[in-house]
């Protein structure tokens, strides 16, 4: 679950990080009356949309006056903000970060993440922090510095220590960054994050050390011993399809393709993402319905899939054990009886590959349904380039 920057601050501020003082605003009027209250020469007005990039959209204006806090907020607010991280759609602005100004001497990159490989808490820095960090990343890993962190003992002085003088802070600067790291790194740990990141952290001509913008992601299944945190959700700023799916206890990715996948597995879900790309197909999503699945349950799936006209074709591809090929073909039958007006038919071809429990029985179902475009496939491979030459069929 992703939150704002400005709820982001909060958490960190509770956790003992050095943030800058801001309010949120929904209106303009409020936007205004928050900058006097900050009483600074200068304001940052800045959108709140769960997405990076903002600054380069025109998503963040620096005020040094009320009538610019005016101005900015208007041309802010309501405002559709296109950012690589929001796709050619964008994200529509709803609400706003007022904050106080900083006067900034140097900025850095921080973060936390969790490392699979090493199935620990990595913690990552840069001197080159700001808007360009992917491109650091990409083009210059030796300036991405990384302490691996021993869960039984967690973040410790030393790493910190190390940390700080290899993003070269200036000495005045290293003790109140090392203490920073510790309250981060605390509020990862604690909030169950899957990322806590800072960028930029900024030094200021002052020598003071400030989280200038804040990031934080959480773990969804840990989400229960958090009901503060699950109260932060903005439903707003989440796809419409993937809060449906997440409501019928299925687990649904938008990957903004034309070939919708239905799958039982991640593992079996990520090869059919990509093997669909392998056959020249453009994914549509990640779905994977479990392990007990119901045949209403394969029906809701399909309704999600369809809604919206984004899938021209569906590829099932379903490895019984617990969830049985049987239940998979009388979703798939009910879900045109919900679809169609006639129940025969789908709007879609749909290629379907079955094997594993009651697979015999689940193929003939589908074989003596009335249903028009269901396409039996004897492979996972068949069946990907099936559905793909499907599905550049009908766009031709």
């Amino acid at each position: 679950m992703n939150i704002h920057e400005y709820q982001s601050k909060a958490i960190l501020k509770s956790y003992g990080v050095n943030v800058p003082n801001g309010m949120p605003a929904f209106s303009v009027d409020e936007a205004v009356e928050n900058a006097e209250k900050l009483s600074t020469p200068v304001v940052v007005v800045k959108a709140q949309i769960h997405a990076g990039g903002r600054g380069k959209a025109g998503g963040v204006k620096i005020a040094k006056n009320l009538e610019e806090v005016r101005q900015y907020a208007t041309e802010i607010l309501g405002k559709t903000l296109v950012t690589k991280q929001t796709g050619p759609e964008g994200k529509k602005v709803n609400r706003l970060l007022i904050e106080e100004g900083s006067n900034i001497k140097k900025e850095y990159y921080l973060s936390f993440v969790i490392d699979r490989q090493t199935a620990r808490v990595v913690m990552m820095g840069s001197e080159e922090g700001g808007m360009e960090i992917e491109k650091v990343a990409a083009e210059m890993p030796d300036k991405i510095f990384k302490e691996y962190i021993d869960p039984a003992v967690g973040l410790m002085p030393f790493q910190a220590s190390r940390m700080a003088y290899a993003m070269h802070f200036p000495q005045p600067a290293v003790r109140k960054v090392t203490k920073l790291m510790g309250c981060l790194y605390n509020a990862f740990v604690g909030k169950d994050c899957s990322l806590a990141e800072i960028n930029p952290l900024v030094v200021t001509a002052d020598d003071d050390v400030i989280a200038l913008d804040a990031k934080l992601n959480f773990d969804d299944s840990a989400l229960f011993r958090h009901p503060d945190v699950e109260a932060l959700r903005d439903e707003s700023e989440e796809d419409a399809k993937e809060r449906r799916a997440a409501e019928a206890g299925l687990n649904y990715v938008n990957l903004g393709g034309d070939v919708a996948c239905m799958v039982n597995g991640a593992g079996l879900a990520m090869a059919t993402v990509d093997i669909i790309k392998y056959y020249g197909g453009e994914p549509a999503n990640f779905l994977d319905v479990g392990g007990d699945s119901t045949p209403e349950k394969i029906a809701e799936a399909f309704s999600i899939m369809l809604d919206g006209g984004q899938a021209k074709g569906i590829f099932v591809n379903i490895f019984g054990g617990i969830n049985k090929c049987d239940l998979v073909a009388e979703g798939i039958v009910e879900a045109a009886k919900i679809i169609s007006q006639d129940g025969k038919s789908l709007p879609v071809p749909v290629v379907v590959r079955l094997e594993g429990t009651n697979v015999e029985r689940g193929r003939e179902i589908l074989k003596n349904t009335p249903i028009e475009n269901v396409i039996m496939a004897p492979t996972m491979e068949g069946g990907a380039e099936e559905i793909v030459r499907l599905v550049k069929e009908a766009e031709a």
